[in-house]
């Protein structure tokens, strides 16, 4: 079996297990005047669940490949070391970095950094588009949460505010 059928067949079981814990698991924690409400917090849970092992069912029975294709696979496991290894690992590691400097750091100064320093990773080397956009994506996600939404988000360093 191809590389990405193990793929799709591990996130099958993450799916299966997140639509377990959505369905069955998470309304019975609701207080009775929610159990009335049309969507509840397991609403997202549950289509994201369905969406996923759907998705992943179509890979694994390779649905999604034409039936005149070749039989050689997508990805060659043989063949890691070709692939951008190096740069999908600094992507997550840039991951783990915004997630835990998003509270110290601010979110306006964790999340410019991120998109610079991603963009950055990524390839992109026009620092002077980088640094307007990152900055301006940033400002809009956090006046949509914060002015819109109402939820607090920490613009700046724990210091400064």
């Amino acid at each position: 079996m191809a590389l990405d059928r193990w793929i799709a067949l591990i996130i099958l079981g993450i799916a299966l297990a997140y639509g377990y814990a959505a369905y069955f698991t998470m309304d019975q924690l609701l207080p009775p005047f929610m159990q009335r409400n049309p969507i509840w917090p397991s609403t997202f849970p549950k289509v994201l669940a369905v969406m996923a092992i759907f998705t992943s069912l179509v890979i694994v029975l390779g649905l999604e490949k034409p039936s005149g294709e070749a039989a050689t696979p997508d990805i060659d496991y043989r063949r890691l070391g070709d692939y951008k290894i190096g740069q999908a690992a600094c992507l997550l590691g840039l991951m783990v970095a915004y997630a835990l400097l998003l509270r110290p750091a601010g979110f306006l100064l964790s999340t410019a950094g991120f998109l610079t320093l991603g963009g950055m990773i990524l390839g992109e080397r026009k620092l002077w588009v980088l640094f307007p956009v990152a900055a301006l994506a940033t400002g809009v996600v956090w006046y949509l949460v914060e002015g819109v939404l109402g939820i607090f988000l920490r613009p700046l360093p724990f210091f400064l505010g």
